[in-house]
């Protein structure tokens, strides 16, 4: 597959042996758009994804044909007349979540004719493993079906997301590049909490640098004076998470300036792996600035803090990017899986 999409990134290579080992089923949202089937090709042809395509069957049956794309796969239409009795169970199940919020039975209804809707409620009633979308609509509004039906995971108040970039100089998340335009302190905590935990889902030993314009505590202006007490609180409930800061960037990637110039720090003489920025502005312009440098690839936005394996892509994603999403939401899920047994045992 490395070979297929010209590319060889050790990382990438574990990602997709770890999604062949049990593969899972994954909801393709918009599967009406020739580089979304291209996607959904790969990896089923790949092995490590059993592509579920919604849309319109008319639509994606002659992309199939237009690409070879001749195997067996499940397709859905969540408005045609053969759907209305499932449409109308999907609907009874998040109008019992969501009616004192607001939702009455006909939105439910109404709702349940949108993809979205649709493939996360698949999710919910364990009829798919993971979820993918976002490639023909803008990220908010791709995300909030999915916070309103799948939700996050008990005790996250905030989801997020993160960047993994694959560099010359090895893999590094950035966070949180989608979805909290400014975050608070406990909210910039939280950020690199489940980053830590997504990192080490990937099997990768995180070293995180909270991200500043400042180095420890040479400014209290509170945009400086934020990060740094996320780290306070970081280094008192996580004494064993590896992270430090505020930190600017330069300091945080170049290992020997760092220790020679701040011997003190928890990130001295260590390779950092991890960006936590500030805000969404930062986060979001550095991860794409990144990207467009030569030999670096970016997989992401990763969500963070979700109860089930969905993944958002950017608009427009590439075939590539897409391929590599589904490969996380299908590690994703199998994690997720993973720790509902344990739970369910204890």
């Amino acid at each position: 597959l490395l070979d297929r999409m010209g590319n060889d990134h050790k990382l990438l290579k574990l990602l997709f042996d770890r999604a062949r080992h049990n593969p899972k089923r994954v909801v393709f949202a918009e599967a009406d758009h020739l580089d979304v089937i291209k996607a959904a090709q790969i990896v089923y042809e790949e092995g490590f994804a059993i592509p579920i395509l919604l849309g319109r069957k008319e639509v994606i049956l002659a992309l199939k044909k237009e690409i070879d794309f001749d195997e067996d796969v499940l397709i859905i239409d969540p408005k045609c007349d053969e759907e209305e009795k499932r449409r109308n169970a999907y609907a009874e199940e998040f109008w019992a979540q969501r009616k004192r919020k607001g939702v009455t039975q006909f939105d439910a209804r109404r709702l349940m004719r949108e993809r979205n809707y649709f493939g996360a409620m698949m999710l919910n009633l364990g009829e798919a493993d993971a979820m993918v979308s976002g490639y023909a609509r803008s990220y908010p509004s791709a995300l909030r079906p999915i916070l309103e039906t799948v939700g996050k995971f008990d005790g996250v108040n905030k989801v997020a997301a993160t960047n993994l970039m694959l560099t010359p100089k090895g893999p590094i998340f950035i966070s949180d590049t989608s979805v909290n335009i400014n975050p608070t302190a406990q909210e910039l905590a939280n950020i690199a909490q489940m980053t830590n935990h997504t990192m080490k889902m990937f099997g990768v030993n995180p070293v995180i640098a909270m991200i500043s314009y400042a180095n420890f505590g040479s400014s209290d202006d509170p945009h400086a004076l934020k990060v740094r007490q996320a780290v306070a609180m970081l280094h008192e409930s996580n004494p064993d998470m590896i992270l430090d800061g505020e930190l600017q960037v330069d300091f945080a990637l170049n290992s020997e300036m760092l220790k020679n110039k701040f011997p003190f720090s928890k990130l001295a003489g260590k390779k950092v792996n991890a960006l936590i920025f500030p805000n969404l502005d930062a986060a979001n312009s550095n991860y794409k600035m990144l990207k467009e440098q030569k030999d670096v690839d970016s997989i992401g936005p990763i969500m963070l803090g979700m109860r089930r394996a969905v993944h958002i892509f950017q608009l427009g994603a590439s075939v590539e990017e897409m391929v590599n999403m589904t490969a996380i939401a299908v590690v994703d899920a199998q994690q997720k899986e993973k720790r509902r047994r344990t739970k369910s045992r204890s």
